[in-house]
């Protein structure tokens, strides 16, 4: 008996030294992809699902520099902000990445602006990492959960989720309304890839009908910190207000709640409302904290409806 007992404490012993390595494994894994990077984004369909169905054109776009940082930081949670440098003087934030370890609640996209709230059973996501994806005014996106795998020199994350069109598309195009998004996020020499496999679908009444596949690859190439800085200051002078903005919305995600969009509001988007204010209140965050966090309420509770409305989920 004793015999057994010690081999058992021994076998729990080395299975709690493995699973803290591999979460170390992890968190180095994720953290790798901060750094300045030129970027590439090319998009292309590839095999028509329906028929008398017209290929697109291929898309691609770049940028000299996108910044991408840890911008907070906790034992089970990682945010990573993007920014994009257009020039010295031009900053645009771009994406958010949060990275959850063994998170069991999603704000799953469905279609027409809507995310509906869903609590995974606990014994779902063990050892898994939840990639949260927001947009630029820190709005939900899409949210896969999966596990990192490190083997044979490989490193990379995989998941599927229904996600709003791309904001390549969303003013281009109506005929589908989701997109499923194969996401993988693999480490290379270079830097990193964001490879995507995605299906466009048309979802109505409950059933879904895609219309064409899509191949994605986003490269990240390493450069030198120095092309950056422009988005290093930038984010100094502007972290506190997107800061207040995210303090917000996760007072609305804590409600675990579905949640319902409006898409404009007087010809206006919520991005924009939020950038103008942003505009208006950053130099104000410091001083009147509460003052711009009320602000910032006001603007992101006008978009939010307590049903779900007949419009275009691109966005």
């Amino acid at each position: 008996m004793k015999v057994t007992a010690l081999s058992f404490i021994l076998l729990f012993v080395s299975v709690s030294i493995c699973a803290q390595s591999k979460f170390r494994q992890d968190v180095k894994a994720i953290k790798s992809m901060s750094g300045c990077y030129s970027i590439t984004f090319d998009y292309a369909e590839t095999f028509p699902r329906i028929d008398d169905y017209d290929i697109r054109d291929p898309h691609h776009t770049g940028a000299s520099a996108e910044w991408v940082f840890v911008e907070e930081e906790t034992k089970d949670k990682i945010v990573i902000q993007h920014l994009l440098v257009i020039s010295d003087s031009l900053i645009v934030k771009h994406w958010r990445q949060d990275w959850l370890y063994e998170n069991r609640d999603l704000y799953q996209f469905q279609k027409d602006m809507s995310w509906h709230f869903n609590r995974l059973p606990k014994k779902e996501v063990k050892g898994q990492w939840t990639q949260k994806v927001y947009q630029v005014d820190d709005s939900p996106r899409y949210e896969g959960t999966a596990t990192w795998i490190h083997e044979d020199g490989k490193h990379y994350w995989e998941s599927i989720a229904d996600a709003p069109l791309p904001r390549r598309e969303f003013t281009k195009r109506n005929d589908y309304n989701v997109m499923q998004r194969r996401n993988r996020h693999i480490l290379t020499g270079y830097g990193w890839l964001h490879e995507q496999d995605n299906l466009k679908i048309v979802r109505e009444n409950g059933n879904d009908t895609v219309i064409v596949e899509e191949k994605g690859l986003n490269k990240y190439t390493r450069i030198d910190d120095k092309h950056c800085e422009p988005a290093v200051d930038w984010w100094e002078e502007n972290k506190d207000y997107w800061t207040l903005v995210r303090s917000e919305w996760d007072s609305i995600f804590d409600r675990s709640q579905n949640l319902y969009l409006i898409n404009e509001i007087d010809d206006k988007l919520l991005w924009e409302a939020l950038f103008a204010l942003g505009d208006e209140m950053a130099p104000r965050t410091e001083s009147e904290p509460e003052f711009v966090s009320a602000e910032i309420e006001k603007v992101i509770q006008s978009y939010i409806t307590d049903r779900a409305k007949n419009v275009n989920a691109a966005y």
